[in-house]
């Protein structure tokens, strides 16, 4: 009897063989067959599940997007009571990419940013995962404007649109050294408690 593919198993292994080579080299140094030994599948295995180069990719970093978001969701689950303000720190947090052990997933995500500057199918990718991230950061923000009536009405919009920026802005620069992760959590925290002690004009 023909052995059963598990075949999303399979894809997902692909996934993390991407990653730790675009990690370990850059997105242009990841070949499907490095790809195939890394993850311990055969070529013909790889290319069974993707058409291209590019298509593997799309799917790595929808992956990645898909692994933020479990882990920002978790955060809220673990702590249902938590307030608006208090569940879009973490949230923020998560998608900075600012703890030491995601330091590596930080790496892969920029290098998927750089990439999709010239490839319209991570762009794509990418403006999904960044539409779904405001969506959910507008939504927090107006949750925790309610009944702030000592504060300057916020536009929640525009404050989500800031802090995706803000948090890509300090996952690069903790990467190049320019700031430390214990700076740039500083810069972070301080954003977003400014957020609700602006002055009524």
């Amino acid at each position: 009897m023909p052995k059963q593919v598990d075949h999303a198993d399979r894809r997902r292994r692909i996934a993390e063989a991407v990653c730790r080579l675009a990690d370990e080299r850059g997105l242009e140094g990841v070949t499907l067959r490095d790809v195939a030994a890394c993850a311990q599948v055969s070529m013909g295995a790889v290319q069974r599940c993707f058409r291209t180069k590019e298509e593997m990719l799309v799917f790595a970093l929808g992956y990645i997007g898909e692994r933020i978001s479990e882990r920002v969701q978790a955060r809220v689950v673990r702590c249902p009571a938590q307030s608006a303000a208090t569940a879009l720190g973490h949230a923020v947090t998560e998608v900075s990419l600012l703890q030491e052990e995601h330091r590596a997933e930080a790496r892969v995500w920029l290098a998927f940013v750089a990439q999709a500057a010239v490839s319209e199918a991570l762009a794509r990718t990418l403006k999904a995962n960044y539409a779904a991230l405001q969506e959910a950061f507008t939504r927090l923000i107006s949750e925790a404007g309610e009944g702030a009536d000592c504060a300057v009405p916020l536009d929640p919009q525009r404050e989500a649109r800031t802090l995706l920026a803000l948090a890509d802005g300090l996952t690069a620069h903790v990467l190049i050294g320019h700031l430390t992760p214990r700076e740039a959590q500083d810069v972070l925290h301080t954003h977003l408690g400014g957020l609700w002690e602006r002055p009524v004009c």
